[in-house]
């Protein structure tokens, strides 16, 4: 008996069950990728007063700066900025950041996981503001390959940071000792900011270097030093006015 021809296989019908976020893979916007979520950085900052640009001329010219202000006058956020535009253009090998792990006023104990991980809880004002400049997706990069460090002041003792911008943050926190430290870390090629608030300083009275510090180095034309006040202040503008009488 002849066999009858095996007949062309026929194409599948399309499912009738399709995926609500099918298009993601066209390259059009799905809610759980975050790489396609990832926020729009700033390119480029501009100073908003004579102050914080006297501070940003200053970090451009000089290998050793002091910002001193108070809250919300952009201290911390020019400097990484500039930070930034210098890794960028290829004026520095890297960055290094720190600040000092001390607590406002409230212990939290002990806090689990590793040393990145514990420090994670104060360092959390320089990653959010490296995020507003890089992007989330750059800055896990950067502090993969190393060029971007984020470290205690309790582990800066010993090091010679040669090629790199360090942006000693919140250094009120930090004793006289600890500020000599840190500045005696500056190698061949490399720019230092010291950034901080001297009447909000979490230490006992006294204890503070900060102040200190500035009015000693003030002399040397060589490093400069940066005040601003309430009228720099960039955040909500009730905190200008609470400054005024707190």
């Amino acid at each position: 008996m002849a066999k009858r021809p095996r007949q062309a296989a026929q194409p599948k019908s399309e499912s009738n069950v399709h995926p609500l976020y099918g298009r993601a893979a066209q390259g059009r916007w799905d809610p759980l990728g975050e790489e396609q979520r990832d926020q729009s950085y700033v390119k480029k900052v501009r100073p908003q007063s004579d102050n914080q640009r006297e501070l940003l001329e200053a970090l451009e010219e000089r290998n050793l700066t002091l910002a001193l202000g108070p809250a919300g006058t952009g201290k911390t956020y020019l400097a990484i900025s500039a930070a930034v535009e210098a890794l960028d253009e290829g004026r520095v090998g890297r960055i290094v950041l720190s600040r000092p792990a001390v607590e406002a006023g409230e212990s939290l104990g002990f806090l689990p996981g590793d040393l990145q991980e514990k420090m994670a809880p104060y360092l959390r004002p320089l990653y959010d503001a490296l995020s507003d400049r890089l992007g989330g997706k750059r800055l896990r990069g950067c502090l993969a390959d190393g060029s971007i460090e984020i470290a205690p002041v309790a582990y800066m003792r010993g090091r010679t940071l040669n090629n790199a911008f360090v942006v000693i943050d919140e250094a009120q926190n930090c004793t006289y000792g600890q500020i000599k430290m840190l500045l005696t870390r500056l190698g061949w090629h490399s720019t230092m900011v010291l950034t901080g608030d001297p009447d909000q300083t979490d230490l006992l009275p006294g204890m503070s270097g900060l102040s200190d510090i500035a009015e000693r180095l003030s002399v040397l034309p060589e490093v400069a030093v940066v005040y601003l006040d309430e009228h720099d202040i960039v955040r909500h503008p009730l905190v200008g006015a609470m400054l005024t009488v707190l």
